[in-house]
């Protein structure tokens, strides 16, 4: 992967609009973390979306110390410093930490309603959201598969929607799964030369834009094993995968493969690519997820805002205990900020 400059977090740049999660998961307890290593991890200003009675009683039972305001976006960079801003939330329901409720699911929507709302307004640069529990939202009505394509069917227009590519970051692997959340004997065909050819340009063209890589390389996994090996263990790499590489070569993308994806991701091979992209959700989650366990970041590309969150989930079991650690949001917090100073440089 190459080296870029990061950008330091302006003081003029807006805060980041942080989503509390499901408010009985470790998402609050995570951004009262966040807020107490701000110093120590050079964080930029963010305000959480959340109840702040529930904050300031699960800091209270955690013994953090962590001051809490309720503020607008106009006044979270002035109290930072000295106190975690809370744009202000009101529960219905009581939230208990590590017992879910189909109730609070307003509550996690709204937050994140109000987060793209910010970024579109200009009162915040970015959304970082916080863990959500899909089956809870679903339990209470929840039409989307996740919040990836919540997001997109915000920015939905006359019916189009954008395209969201799902980027898994971390300083050493940035891996994409062409397809996501489907059963593994659903990829054969769900994958298309369009598709994977629609989610190259996207992760080309951002990383130009939001990354600050002038020429970002591609390496391209195949779907089978070996990549197919010439057509002795599926036609797939042949006939799907290697024309839209060819694609996206005449648009001017530095793509390369099909690699066989058993050998793409020692350190040698990340050494020779920007981004990999990977055919399906294992393909890629199980490399990062071995890399930077602890501090991999979700980021989703083709949307007009700039979105990341923790690569992890809700961690019920641990929630309210204070167990939870803050390295992934904290390093999601940091790359948003990051992505948002470049994007202010990117030529218009």
């Amino acid at each position: 992967m190459q080296r870029r400059p990061v950008p330091q977090f302006s003081p003029s740049m807006r805060p980041l609009a942080l989503t509390q999660g499901d408010p009985s998961g470790i998402g609050p307890e995570l951004a009262l973390k966040a807020w107490l290593q701000r110093d120590e991890r050079a964080l930029p200003p963010f305000a959480c979306i959340a109840d702040i009675d529930h904050l300031r009683g699960l800091a209270r039972s955690l013994s953090f110390d962590v001051p809490l305001v309720a503020c607008d976006w106009d006044d979270v960079g002035a109290q930072f410093a000295a106190a975690l801003p809370v744009i202000p939330l009101e529960f219905r329901e009581p939230v208990t930490p590590g017992r879910p409720d189909p109730a609070t699911a307003p509550g996690t929507i709204a937050a994140i309603d109000r987060a793209v709302g910010a970024v579109r307004a200009g009162q915040a640069s970015a959304v970082v959201t916080n863990p959500i529990a899909k089956s809870v939202l679903y339990a209470a009505g929840f039409k989307h598969p996740g919040h990836t394509e919540y997001l997109a069917h915000l920015e939905a227009d006359g019916g189009s929607k954008p395209h969201p590519v799902m980027l898994l970051w971390s300083e050493d692997l940035a891996v994409v799964p062409v397809t996501i959340h489907v059963p593994l004997s659903a990829v054969p065909g769900l994958l298309t030369t369009d598709l994977i050819v629609e989610t190259g340009l996207i992760v080309a063209a951002e990383m130009k834009s939001r990354f600050g890589i002038a020429a970002p390389r591609l390496a391209v996994s195949g779907l089978n094993p070996h990549a197919g090996e010439g057509g002795a263990l599926g036609l797939e790499d042949d006939a799907v995968v290697a024309p839209a590489i060819a694609r996206l070569r005449a648009r001017g993308v530095d793509a390369r493969g099909p690699y066989p994806a058993d050998t793409m991701f020692h350190a040698r091979a990340r050494a020779g690519y920007d981004v990999a992209l990977a055919m399906y959700h294992d393909q890629a989650l199980i490399p990062i997820k071995t890399i930077a366990f602890d501090d991999g970041v979700n980021v989703t590309l083709g949307l007009p805002f700039i979105r990341t969150s923790p690569d992890h989930g809700t961690a019920f079991d641990i929630a309210g205990k204070g167990l939870a650690r803050p390295d992934s949001l904290c390093a999601a917090l940091k790359l948003a900020a990051r992505m948002a100073a470049f994007s202010a440089r990117a030529p218009a």
